[in-house]
């Protein structure tokens, strides 16, 4: 993509180098004197990023600024300020201007600035293309369901939707749709024409996620070159889904709960205050309460998220979902694959019914685009299924053995995952895409795993933990 920059400055010396040395970076540039004469120009060239000197000869800077975001909103503008007038500068900022450089700059600074103002330009035409992508994807999915509870959840998603609630906390287990309830309430409510950001917080070490959170300001720390804007700013009107909230770092989370309270922030690096208008919505699969009582996650955000909560059920726990699930899926993936399974024998709906179902919805997906791939028969039988579904004795594997106490969810969840890496002989990276977990994300439930001792590993999985 060739970038177009609009320069506007009243100096013909300084219109013919910028011109010059950013025509050779690759830019295709246009030059203009006056004010007036760089609004008119945003019609025919329509410059993605604009340089504009705040000392012009007919008009205010300011001015001329304003009538080129009148133009084109989403245009990337670095000002020219004289040399220490700062407050000319902060006001810039704050009126939307990405970047500013003090008289005298050399090119080099102007290049640098230029560059990082069309990776801004990237990025928010990736965004706007993944918003249009979203919705789009969001309008061919169904939350499938008639059970009670499903029923419940939806209930609420549309009354949660339409109302005003600022944070809203989903919880279930792995694989339940949590992502999915997140981006209903996000596209059925009136923020569904604004951005819907999501960050998975095991992803991220703790300083990658505060800056992935919050940016940072050019020259907060070595390699920062120019401005990034967070997810938080990134979200302004619309949404931002914190995926594992549950694993969010303690400090990272002590700035969120600053931010819930304050509805401002500072971008790492930065001194003055950026208040934007977004609702936040936190998913775990990890029981906070618990993690409360270990010292893991803050009681004050718990209980700052969890003003709306919305509990998704488990899929052991809804009935014939099951089953509107599998048809579902055996749909999607006969189109997909171009295969025509289309129905479900007898036995194989009673050992679909009968599965405990530890890996949820995800794991029946899973299940059918695996079978559906690899089968030609027109009907889904029993011998398609793994052979643990097909033999009541084995699936006890996941029940409590003789004299152990009830598990808790938490509990199947670990020897579940167990189970998936002793599938893939300790395979992260392969066990995590199954389990839709990142891979870093994996990596700290093992430690977790260990720490506590649950489940009992054998020597041979001990390895594959560290």
């Amino acid at each position: 993509m060739i970038y177009r920059v609009l320069v506007v400055d009243d100096e013909e010396l300084i219109r013919t180098s910028l011109r010059k040395v950013l025509t050779s970076e690759g830019y295709e540039v246009q030059c203009e004197g006056t004010g007036r004469a760089g609004v008119e120009a945003m019609s025919n060239f329509r410059p993605h990023i604009a340089i504009l000197d705040l000392k012009l000869p007919d008009a205010s800077g300011f001015q001329v600024m304003g009538q080129l975001f009148e133009r084109d909103s989403s245009l990337q503008v670095i000002v020219i300020t004289a040399h220490g007038d700062i407050q000319a500068a902060v006001t810039a900022m704050k009126a939307g201007a990405s970047d500013f450089l003090k008289k005298p700059y050399d090119l080099e600074e102007i290049v640098l600035a230029v560059r990082s103002a069309a990776r801004n330009v990237s990025r928010e035409a990736q965004l706007s293309f993944y918003r249009e992508k979203d919705q789009e994807s969001f309008r061919r999915t169904l939350l499938i369901g008639d059970s009670p509870k499903m029923g419940e959840v939806n209930a609420l998603i549309d009354k949660v939707s339409r109302s005003n609630a600022t944070t809203v906390l989903i919880q279930g287990e792995s694989g339940t749709g949590k992502e999915l309830v997140a981006r209903a309430l996000h596209y059925r409510s009136d923020r569904a024409g604004f951005p819907f950001m999501e960050v998975n917080c095991s992803s991220f070490q703790e300083a990658l996620l505060e800056n992935e959170l919050f940016g940072h300001e050019k020259g907060a720390f070595t390699g920062a070159a120019g401005l990034k804007k967070g997810l938080v700013e990134l979200s302004d009107l619309g949404t931002l889904f914190l995926d594992e909230v549950g694993d969010m770092p303690a400090t990272t989370q002590s700035k969120l709960l600053r931010f819930i309270d304050n509805r401002a922030f500072k971008r790492v690096g930065g001194h003055e205050d950026i208040t934007v208008d977004i609702r936040i919505i936190a998913a775990t699969n990890v029981v906070l309460e618990r993690a409360i009582e270990t010292g893991a996650f803050r009681k004050d955000l718990y209980y700052r998220l969890q003003v709306v909560s919305i509990d998704l059920p488990p899929l052991r726990e809804r009935g014939e979902d099951v089953l509107l699930l599998a048809r579902h899926f055996m749909q999607v993936f006969s189109r997909e694959f171009r295969k025509e399974m289309v129905e479900i024998s007898a036995e194989t709906e009673e050992l679909l019914q009968a599965y405990p179902w530890p890996g949820n919805v995800r794991e029946l997906k899973n299940l059918l685009e695996r079978v559906v791939l690899l089968e030609d028969s027109p009907v889904l039988l029993a011998e398609h299924l793994p052979e643990p579904m097909r033999r009541p004795a084995r699936r006890s594997r996941l029940a409590p053995a003789e004299g152990e106490a009830i598990l808790t969810l938490e509990e199947v969840e670990d020897r579940y995952i167990m189970d998936v890496m002793q599938l893939f002989d300790g395979n992260k990276s392969r066990a995590s895409r199954v389990l839709g977990m990142s891979r870093q994300g994996l990596i700290e439930r093992l430690k977790r795993m260990e720490r506590t001792g649950r489940p009992k590993l054998s020597k041979e999985m001990s390895y594959q933990i560290s």
